[in-house]
């Protein structure tokens, strides 16, 4: 369990650790092959801002000769808005007095089919955190209708045991994604008030179950905005490095969602430019080669067309954080603001442009015998 490696390391002294990091260290780091925690703290670190135009072409280089020239184009498609948990940063939490929705069937066939349509052929389901209707249950219920129509589905799912990840995995799922939020222990109770996810240590080994399932690709991250960006990064790359060497038959991926406008109004206690985003997101990809990262609609049009040479290697787009935004309550309460509403096409135009190849479908597995 990552638990007990988690817990030798401190938040304070890490964060210290990041601060202190100088130029000298930045180039060290560069000029490695192979980099380890304490080269990711220096290229997240404020030292590494100078360099960051090399950290950017090191970072192009490195993702072209690990995934070639492509970008997969992914769409969420919200199955509910019920959720159990008292979250201060979500328009869906349960303190939030709005309208609720779960997709039935007969609508959750209008939303596959109007994804679909998009030119989409796998999915993105996003559920919610709410056990008794959005349950297990309900996955047997659904899931079998969604594989109907689409070849790989991939799920963002509330905290689950590991018997219920391997029966989701049973049901044809292939990626789960879970971000801890933060990982500062001590701020994450005060931003997760009630419910099941108010467990930070249930919530932090999510992906051990997961990986201990037979998951194929486990997907992480951090919020950016609920604490200092820089930290947050240093302990999903820790959380990564361990789940690496534990379940290397899974793939890893990690998101960068910064905290958006929504309903609650919580603002960032540590805002994250985009300059220091873009450091971000070549510091992931010059720390790990291999891992997956995906920009989603939170970001703005511009941020997005000039993020797609430097490392990123998936992005959504025409995106809907509302139970039946695609096509059967467009209105509904959306999670959270996205920022570029621009259409499948128009995203996948924009990738050509750049010299890239859209690619609308999941990686097919492949079974070595």
């Amino acid at each position: 369990m990552f638990t007990p490696i988690f817990n030798q390391y401190d938040w304070n002294d890490q964060l210290r650790s990041i601060y202190s990091k100088t130029g000298e260290d930045v180039l060290r780091a560069l000029a490695k092959k192979q980099r380890t925690l304490g080269d990711f703290q220096a290229l997240v670190s404020p030292a590494a801002a100078p360099y960051l135009e090399h950290m950017a072409l090191l970072s192009q280089q490195a993702t072209q000769k690990r995934f070639g020239k492509t970008i997969q184009l992914y769409a969420p498609l919200y199955l509910s808005n019920e959720c159990q948990n008292i979250c201060t940063y979500c328009g869906f939490s349960l303190d939030n007095k709005v309208p609720r929705k779960t997709l039935t069937a007969t609508e959750l066939l209008q939303e596959l089919l109007a994804v679909k349509a998009m030119g989409y052929q796998h999915v993105l389901l996003v559920t919610g955190e709410a056990q008794q209707v959005v349950g297990m249950p309900y996955f047997r219920k659904v899931l079998p209708l969604v594989k109907q129509h689409f070849q790989l589905i991939a799920m963002e799912v509330q905290p689950l045991d590991e018997a219920d990840y391997a029966e989701l995995h049973a049901l044809g799922i292939h990626t789960i994604l879970v971000y801890q939020e933060t990982y500062h222990r001590q701020d994450y109770r005060k931003y997760h008030l009630k419910g099941k996810k108010s467990n930070f240590d249930y919530r932090l080994e999510c992906p051990d179950r997961a990986g201990r399932a037979g998951i194929h690709r486990i997907g992480i991250g951090a919020l950016l905005g609920l604490d200092d960006w820089r930290a947050d990064s240093f302990f999903a790359a820790l959380h990564l490095q361990y789940l690496e060497k534990t379940y290397w038959r899974s793939k890893f991926s990690v998101s960068f969602p910064r905290l958006r406008p929504h309903i609650g109004g919580l603002q960032p206690k540590s805002a994250i430019t985009d300059k220091e985003l873009v450091q971000l997101i070549c510091a992931w990809r010059l720390f790990n080669s291999e891992v997956e990262l995906s920009m989603s609609t939170r970001e703005s049009p511009r941020f997005r067309d000039n993020i797609i040479k430097l490392g990123i290697t998936s992005i959504s787009a025409g995106s809907k954080t509302n139970p039946g935004g695609y096509a059967v309550e467009p209105q509904s309460l959306e999670q959270f603001e996205i920022d570029d509403g621009r259409s499948p096409a128009a995203i996948a135009q924009v990738i050509k442009e750049a010299g890239y190849e859209p690619v609308w479908k999941d990686w097919d597995q492949v079974k070595f015998v």
